[in-house]
């Protein structure tokens, strides 16, 4: 038992910001909504340069060049109402981070 629980403890903490954008809504783990306001959102984006950029669930995303290096995968929906999550894009890496934490385990 005592092996099993760093193997159960695995999914928090890992992180699941390397996006890639699909083209199928079908392909997607997660449909994503981008809001006009912040206010709007679910979870306040960043995209960063680089992967090493990356840590925990914080919404700093790195948009990957194929779909097997990709922890997620997401496709962005035209209305609101067909969205899993709603982001909303910062300017600044200090900006980035959940607004409504309920919607965490979406990105795990």
């Amino acid at each position: 038992m005592k092996y099993l629980i760093p193997f159960l403890l695995l999914p928090l903490l890992s992180s699941a910001q390397k996006m890639f954008s699909v083209p199928y809504v079908s392909q997607a783990d997660v449909k994503v909504f981008v809001v006009d306001y912040e206010s709007q959102a679910d979870l306040k984006v960043f995209k960063v340069d680089y992967q090493s950029q990356v840590k925990g669930n914080e919404g700093l995303w790195y948009f990957v060049t194929y779909q097997s290096q990709a922890d997620k995968k997401i496709f962005f929906v035209d209305y609101q109402s067909q969205s899993d999550l709603k982001i909303y894009f910062v300017s600044y890496q200090s900006q980035a981070g959940w607004r409504n934490k309920a919607k965490m385990h979406l990105l795990y």
